[in-house]
């Protein structure tokens, strides 16, 4: 191997420097922006390797380890491509794995005919993508259900609603939220507990760090309690705005539908598109993504390395 690759945690103080380097080609995937990778670092074991314009992400899950594709320029996407294989084969001892690699590294690599490679869509991983000016403004017949979700909401609830840019001097009203999420979630029987620990514990701690990472977070307030909030990131190449977490009080009708809107108005009014992430194969989610339009998708897709 041409070049000792040492992997170590992701710390927030270099959020700033990976946010660069994801930008240096194209993709429209939620993995151009770096919140997830800060999001799911304890549930994946998440490592990086940082140069000064390459990252290579490191992860493992209950099948070993695998990686994200190299974060570079384009030129150098074989290079260090080549490099993580080797990593892949002459340290870890097994055959390289590439989880949610997106269309523009698979062909600009040439892997989708590469036989030395499996390449398979992750049909249920592919991310949702959204015309943000429809979304801020939901005009026209197709979304009139949402107009009048929000107009019945503002009327219900006038006077007593509050849409509010949040930091860290928010982690209080955030905990109190997502410890009643994580007891309906468990109550539902939809998510074992220790991924709904390890995402509530990542969200208090991004919020912690939110003068570091290049994300935002609005929230919605009713009566001074946060009943809703969503987190999203920048991709300025695309001009993408990639919302990762959006979750509300589902017994208050219309708060999913003022979130969407209230939180691309306030914080992404210069974005073009939207990428509101996948379904992960849930209908309920599925429909849900569907019912605001998608204008297409990022899919994505696993690569892994043939056996010899």
């Amino acid at each position: 191997m041409g070049k000792n690759l040492d992997f170590h945690k992701p710390t927030f103080e270099e959020a700033a420097k990976l946010s660069e380097i994801y930008a240096l080609r194209d993709n429209k995937t939620c993995d151009s922006t770096v919140l997830d990778t800060y999001l799911w670092k304890y549930l994946y074991k998440t490592q990086i390797y940082l140069e000064d314009e390459a990252a290579i992400i490191l992860m493992r899950d209950d099948k070993g380890y695998f990686a994200a594709m190299p974060y570079c320029r384009e030129e150098e996407l074989q290079k260090y491509f080549d490099l993580l294989r080797d990593y892949f084969n002459e340290e870890l001892k097994v055959p390289l794995r590439i989880d949610l690699a997106d269309e523009e590294a698979l062909n600009a690599l040439g892997l989708f005919d590469n036989s030395d490679f499996v390449v398979e869509e992750e049909a249920d991983f592919k991310d949702y993508l959204y015309d943000a000016n429809e979304l801020r403004t939901l005009a026209g017949k197709k979304f009139q259900k949402k107009r009048n979700l929000v107009n019945k909401f503002m009327k219900e609830y006038e006077g007593r609603w509050e849409y509010k840019t949040m930091c860290c001097t928010d982690e209080y009203f955030l905990e109190q939220f997502m410890e009643k999420w994580v007891g309906t979630r468990l109550s539902e029987g939809v998510e074992s507990e220790d991924t709904l620990i390890m995402e509530k514990d990542g969200l208090i701690d991004i919020l912690r760090n939110c003068d570091k990472v290049t994300f935002r977070v609005g929230g919605i307030f009713v009566d001074e309690v946060l009943e809703a909030f969503a987190i999203g990131s920048y991709n300025s190449r695309e001009k993408m705005a990639v919302i990762s977490v959006e979750k509300g009080n589902s017994e208050i009708p219309g708060i999913y539908q003022m979130i969407n809107q209230q939180f691309l108005l306030n914080s992404y009014e210069d974005a073009e598109l939207v990428n509101r992430e996948d379904d992960m194969g849930l209908e309920g989610l599925r429909q849900a993504k569907e019912s605001y339009n998608p204008i297409g998708y990022a899919r994505k897709y696993r690569v892994c390395e043939k056996v010899i």
